[in-house]
């Protein structure tokens, strides 16, 4: 019998308000309940078997309207039950609430959660929602100028657009509707002021001390989305960031601490992927890292992990990415992430980390600490003072690829597998490295370069 996860879940007997969880997996991707089954997987039976295999129905289809099946099993003897829900191509709701099966728990869905589910199920996303009562009058023709100008700029769009009325940019945008309302997305990316229409559109930085609530001071960014970016680069090298100074020949050349593209990718993936209307963006700076959250859950079937590899771009807000990839800013085949680990490599820097957090995402990057940026050959007598050569090596050779084994790195090293292994164990256990997710198999990253 499989473990509780995702899509299955054990009671040891049948209670009514379990009709909930079946309402959660209708409203999810579908799921099984075993009744009589403990947590741990041991059959205990459950009483009136026969009798519940039509009484479960019946209740479902009153309370839920829609049909399950229910299955009788036995075991040693010890009858149970399988109830089985397929998922709902319409929104599911349990005497006027709506449940939806996330992970291995049950939650309700109020408010903007409740409004997004609601349209996806409808086939529809917020953003190609049509606003009731904003006008063209609301447009900023700055913003239009300046997206015309960077779409241009990256080949992405025709030089004739330059003539173009607003209108019709906005048209051939799709970011109108056939009765010539401005749909969300248009708000967002243009509008003068977007905060007139919808909330948590802001981009929130602070600079703290040693933990959240040592704040020492912030900035709050606000304006369409489009050249929000734009504005946080600029705050952030002029208040938070630390810019590195090196010379070519005569001339003095100046580097952001963190690689300038990543961070834009990174910005541009937390502007495009957030759930609007919600939660303003947030950055938390301190010295040794930077957290950035953005509200909005995973799109279904991804993990962390699919996130870190290969993988198919799955935008929340269609529109506002098509515009962002018309502009120049992304791409549109889910190598975002991929770009960021590249430049981070290729900066000798550690790879920023991701997790769920609050209802939403969190990375971890790791800032620079000032002097030294070239590890690929020797890390300084001034690191890793109890470090040997050989695990020096380990580290030199992990920030230029985390996917490497303890066999590669055997062959690579010339020597046992069972020492790469005590080796990786001993850094890990210094913080020198980590894995990227609670997944063994997940790549390495180097957490100390100095």
């Amino acid at each position: 019998m499989q473990n509780e996860s995702q899509n299955i879940e054990y009671k040891e007997s049948w209670r009514d308000e379990y009709i909930k969880w079946i309402c959660g997996f209708a409203n999810a991707q579908g799921g099984i309940i075993y009744i009589g089954v403990t947590d741990e997987k041991q059959i205990c039976g459950v009483v009136d078997a026969k009798k519940l295999m039509e009484e479960i129905p019946n209740k479902v289809r009153d309370l839920l309207g829609i049909i399950v099946d229910v299955n009788l099993h036995a075991s040693d003897g010890k009858e149970y039950l399988e109830i089985v829900t397929e998922p709902s191509n319409v929104p599911i709701s349990y005497k006027g609430q709506y449940h939806y099966r996330t992970g291995s728990t049950k939650q309700e869905l109020k408010g903007v959660a409740l409004q997004q589910f609601i349209l996806k199920k409808m086939g529809k996303q917020w953003d190609d929602v049509a606003h009731e009562t904003a006008t063209l009058d609301c447009i900023d023709n700055k913003a239009i100028a300046y997206f015309v100008k960077k779409g241009i700029a990256s080949g992405r769009l025709p030089k004739e657009i330059e003539n173009e009325a607003t209108e019709h940019v906005l048209e051939n945008l799709h970011l109108l509707t056939e009765e010539g309302k401005l749909k969300n997305a248009a708000i967002l990316l243009f509008a003068k002021d977007p905060l007139r229409y919808f909330t948590g559109i802001q981009f929130k930085i602070g600079r703290f001390g040693v933990d959240e609530t040592d704040l020492m001071f912030q900035d709050e960014i606000e304006g369409n989305i489009l050249q929000m970016a734009d504005k946080v680069v600029n705050t952030l090298k002029s208040m938070y960031l630390k810019s590195l100074i090196h010379y070519e020949g005569m001339q003095r050349i100046e580097s952001l601490e963190i690689p300038e593209d990543a961070l834009r990718e990174l910005l541009y993936n937390a502007i495009i992927h957030k759930q609007y209307p919600g939660y303003p963006i947030l950055m938390h700076v301190y010295e040794d890292h930077i957290e950035l959250w953005n509200e909005g859950q995973l799109p279904v079937g991804y993990t962390i992990e699919t996130l870190l590899t290969k993988h198919s771009s799955k935008p929340r807000n269609m529109n506002i990415a098509n515009v962002f990839n018309k502009a120049g800013f992304i791409e549109a085949w889910g190598r975002g992430i991929g770009k960021v680990i590249d430049g981070f490599r290729k900066a000798g820097l550690p790879v920023p980390t991701i997790a769920e957090r609050d209802g939403g995402l969190v990375i971890n990057i790791f800032r620079s600490k000032g002097e030294k940026r070239d590890f690929g050959s020797d890390f300084g007598s001034d690191f890793g003072s109890d470090l040997s050569e050989r695990q020096k090596n380990i580290l030199n050779l992990l920030i230029k690829d985390g996917t490497q084994t303890a066999e590669s790195f055997s062959k690579a090293l010339g020597v046992t597998k069972r020492t790469i292994e005590t080796d990786l164990s001993f850094l890990r256990k210094k913080g020198y490295i980590d894995k990227t997710t609670k997944d063994n198999r997940s790549p390495w990253i180097v957490l100390k370069i100095k």
